[in-house]
């Protein structure tokens, strides 16, 4: 198998260190491009992967492509690689709010394996949490290979097509959401005493301890506040004080304002 990866942004990175981590394929079987070349090469070097700088040439012999650039140059790039696309190479978008109709309509061809994900950047450290769509026309064998390589850098969900842009408005925009709690978590430490190293490392192995919880238990993360809230006690006032903050809203709201925001991604 050989992968090419047209971007060597933070997702791309992540995907491709990930991939590697995993040893799904090896290193030499890798090659990474970007519009700023000397992007590329650093990754290259980093990873042991060859770095190109025609994309064209980079896909010639791919089994699989990941495209993990900007929304707004897929089309234009779909169009100048299309011609060396092998036969029957899956196409992986990572681009967000970009269809697999509108991806389908720049390549124009029916031959290839389409499929639209959704990670996220803990797919870097093997944690990623990504949602996956197929084409109608993509084969069983094809769908289990692109599952199977996903799971190699986090959990993997796949969802109708029409549910992409809420994975992307929760679990793709999620991490800088979290990164804010766990920062914001941290000011609290430091503002009544903690130092500051400390707290931030107690804040981001609370969010982490807790999550492992929620995902090993299977309990609805209610129970988990409950089990910590004793009558009268420290946790319920901190829960009430973020209650009063509006907390839970501004989560719901986040999520719906970066759903809304993929969705007109699609259509400008």
């Amino acid at each position: 198998m050989k992968i090419t990866i047209i971007g060597s942004g933070k997702m791309g990175e992540a995907l491709a260190r990930g991939i590697l981590r995993a040893e799904f394929i090896r290193a030499e079987q890798m090659i990474v491009t970007d519009v700023i070349p000397a992007q590329a090469n650093a990754l290259a070097v980093a990873l042991g992967a060859t770095a190109l700088h025609d994309n064209k040439a980079a896909v010639a012999n791919a089994t699989l492509v990941i495209i993990a650039v900007k929304p707004k140059d897929v089309a234009s790039l779909c169009r100048e690689i299309t011609a060396t696309l092998p036969t029957e190479c899956i196409v992986i978008s990572i681009a967000a709010g970009i269809t697999l109709a509108q991806l389908a309509k720049a390549l124009g061809r029916s031959d290839l394996s389409l499929v639209r994900a959704m990670p996220n950047t803990p797919c870097l450290v093997g944690a990623g949490a990504i949602g996956v769509s197929f084409a109608p026309q993509v084969p069983q064998e094809t769908r289990g290979l692109v599952m199977r390589l996903l799971a190699t850098i986090g959990m993997v969900e796949e969802f109708p097509e029409a549910l992409l842009n809420a994975v992307t408005g929760l679990s793709g925009s999620g991490p800088a959401y979290v990164a804010l709690f766990i920062e914001a978590l941290a000011d609290g430490g430091v503002l009544m005493g903690l130092p500051r190293a400390q707290a931030q490392r107690l804040a981001a192995q609370t969010v982490l301890g807790t999550a492992q919880l929620v995902l090993q238990t299977n309990q609805h993360p209610a129970q988990e506040k409950d089990a910590v809230s004793s009558p009268g006690g420290t946790t319920i006032a901190g829960v009430a004080a973020l209650e009063d903050n509006g907390f839970r809203a501004a989560a719901i709201a986040a999520v719906k304002a970066a759903t809304q925001r993929a969705v007109a991604l699609s259509e400008e």
